[in-house]
This record gives C-alpha cells, sequence and structure tokens, in this order.
C-alpha cells in the first residue's frame, strides 16, 4: 500500500532537526509514518517548504517538497495548490493522510476525484470534532468540517473522540498513538519538581503554569515552550524571567526532550484541549505523576491511578502539587501508575495493526 501523509512539519522529525521543534501530531506522523515503512509500505510526507531537498529518503520514508502550504498566509496558500497537486500526481498515492485540524483537508477532498486516492483524516485535538474549531474559525472551519465528513476514512486517537464521531454521524476507527523511540537509558534520579513542556498557543494556557510556580516558590519549576504564538510568548517569557524557582527553555529537539521527562516528579498540563497529549507518554515513560487541570483523555488518570484531575480549578491544581509533593508515598504510587498506563495501553505493532485495519 502507498500511503502520503500531508504534514507541515513531520520530516523534520526525521531530520532531527535542530532549528526548529515540531508538533504533537507532526511528531506522530513521523512515527507513524517510518512504522508502516519498516512494514513493507510504500510511505511518503508531503511537508512544508522550510528550504529542505525534495526526494530525500529518511528513514525509509520519502520526503517531498511540497510548497509553502503551510504558512497560514492565504495567498502563498494558493500559490502552493499547484505544486500541492504535483506531488501527490507524481507519488500517485492510493491513501492520502492528514492529522489534525487544517482548511487544507477541503481542498485535498476537492481535487481527490482527479488524483484517485482516498482520504483519511485522523483527529488530533477533541475541539476538531466538537465545534469548537468552527466557532473559532467560521469560515475555514465550516469547509474543514465538511471535508471531515467526506473523508474515505476517519482515525480517533482517543475512545472519547471514537463516541463524539458517533454522536456527529460519523464512523471512525480508533488507534492509540504510538510510542517515542528513546535515545538513552532513563535515569532514576529526579531534579525537576514540576515540568511543562508545550507550544506556545493560547489553548496551551502556559500563564497558568506560571501561577503555579508562584504559588509554589519552594518547588524547582522548569518550562519548556517553543514560541509559537510570539506575542503571547513575550509575555511568558518576560514573566518567567522573574522567577527564581523556574528555569525557563525555549525548545528543545524532540529527540532530547526525554531526558527532562526522566528528570521531573510531576508533569503538568494546563490546556484547554487536547487528544492524547505526546507528553502524557513521555510522562509514562519517565515515570512522572501527572497533574492535568483539565485533561484527561479516557480517564487514564483515574483508570491507572496516575496523578490529579483538578477538573479546571486553579485552586485543586495548587492543591494537588503541595500535596504530590509533600507525599512521596502518593507521588511514588501515582508514577508507577503513570508508567503502568504505557505498558498497557500502547504497543506500537498493535495500534499500527489497528490504524491500518481502519484503512480496510
Amino acid at each position: 500500500m502507498k500511503i502520503l501523509f500531508f504534514s507541515s512539519f513531520a520530516h523534520l522529525v526525521l531530520q532531527k532537526n535542530q532549528a526548529r521543534t515540531s508538533g504533537g501530531a507532526e511528531l506522530q506522523v513521523a512515527l507513524l509514518a517510518r512504522e508502516l515503512a519498516e512494514r513493507g509500505h510504500e510511505v511518503v510526507i508531503a511537508g512544508g517548504d522550510v528550504g529542505q531537498a525534495d526526494n530525500v529518503v529518511l528513514d525509509g520514508v520519502t520526503t517531498r517538497n511540497t510548497g509553502k502550504f503551510h504558512t497560514g498566509r492565504l495567498l502563498e496558500m494558493l500559490r502552493a495548490i499547484p505544486r500541492v497537486i504535483q506531488v501527490i500526481h507524481e507519488e500517485n498515492p492510493e491513501w492520502v493522510v492528514v492529522m489534525g485540524w487544517t482548511a487544507w483537508l477541503f481542498v485535498l477532498w476537492a481535487v481527490r476525484p482527479f488524483l484517485g486516492y482516498k482520504l483519511d483524516f485522523i483527529c488530533s485535538l477533541d475541539s476538531e470534532i466538537n465545534g469548537e474549531h468552527r466557532r473559532e474559525n467560521p469560515v475555514f472551519g465550516a469547509l474543514f468540517e465538511f471535508a471531515v465528513r467526506h473523508c474515505d476514512a476517519r482515525h480517533s486517537i482517543t475512545a472519547d473522540q471514537e463516541k463524539v464521531f458517533r454522536g456527529r454521524g460519523m464512523i471512525a476507527n480508533f488507534y492509540r498513538y504510538l510510542l517515542i523511540p528513546r535515545s538513552t537509558q532513563r535515569t532514576s534520579e529526579k531534579q525537576i519538581d514540576l515540568l511543562w513542556v508545550s507550544r506556545c498557543q493560547q489553548l496551551k494556557r502556559p500563564h497558568l503554569f506560571l501561577d503555579l510556580a508562584e504559588a509554589l516558590p519552594d518547588a524547582r519549576c522548569t518550562m519548556i515552550c517553543p514560541a509559537e504564538d510570539k506575542e503571547l510568548w513575550n509575555t511568558v517569557a518576560e514573566r518567567a524571567a522573574k522567577l527564581p524557582n523556574l528555569k525557563f527553555i525555549e525548545k528543545v529537539p524532540y529527540h532530547e526532550i526525554q531526558e527532562y521527562y526522566d528528570l521531573a516528579r510531576v508533569f503538568v498540563n494546563t490546556s484547554t484541549f487536547e487528544g492524547f497529549p505526546n507528553s502524557f507518554i513521555q510522562s509514562g515513560m519517565g515515570h512522572v505523576a501527572l497533574l492535568s487541570l483539565c485533561i484527561d483523555p479516557d480517564g487514564m488518570i483515574q483508570v491507572f491511578d496516575s496523578g490529579i484531575l483538578a477538573e479546571g480549578s486553579m485552586e485543586k491544581m495548587i492543591l494537588g502539587a503541595k500535596e504530590m509533593l509533600s507525599e512521596p508515598a502518593l507521588l511514588s504510587s501515582m508514577q508507577k501508575g503513570s508508567a503502568r498506563m504505557v505498558e498497557e495501553w500502547l504497543d506500537n505493532r498493535a495500534n499500527v495493526q489497528k490504524y491500518l485495519e481502519g484503512l480496510q
């Protein structure tokens, strides 16, 4: 089977690019592409133009330079359409796969009859299918939702998402995200009390982690926050510089980030919406307990007793952090529960097979 992933920056994961960080969805595209290539499938990543060479094979995956479709600027997007069509025509895939919200899904649906492929959408964030994106982006959101409904296949990454699809009259096949391969052995040493890792976006609410760090001045906090919303990032960086108990890092390459999870006691999530965060997977790999303001995919925090869900309350989050850091036995139990989630839910071979079953 020949599969083409349409993804802005997933190719940078395979390049181990040092200059920019890829998002969680892009990381998972790269992992899935590599796993499929290892199983003998012909796999292509059609990536955005960031100056890379065209038609390069990385880890068995062909990477194509597909123009500046990724910039978010309408004129550049329109100019990129001929290049996108050209690359898909040259590769002639059986499936074109898109993970996560993009107006390009509609374009790919519209040209599909002329190029002869099937279209698969993988839901990355819950807000992509619960109506939130359409409320925030009325025009492009409507085109995106139309395309989601008319895809040949849909995939959810949580059982909760699968229920949302079904409630909106769509069938989606469920598979879980893939494990990220380690580059170093896990250390048992814990030097970070509270860790926060995410791109700087409004929906990630980075200032709430700064609120938490302020409330726990004795806690050793680390924040890894690549700039995406530059205006927001400037306010976060300025405020973070004033907190003596906080180490602020702009970005870390994905293949080095696991070392920070290994050193952490508690991982903190302050997002409004998520799907199944890569950060929860990496927390499990690093034996890190979870402290989440709102996010609990498939009830995993309760199922595995892997941390504390604050149910949207900052007061509960602050109290939860104090409790976790002051009770070693409780924290150790939660860390073991986080590791158990990885052992029981995340098997790359089984989950890749579930993904392929969705295409069949």
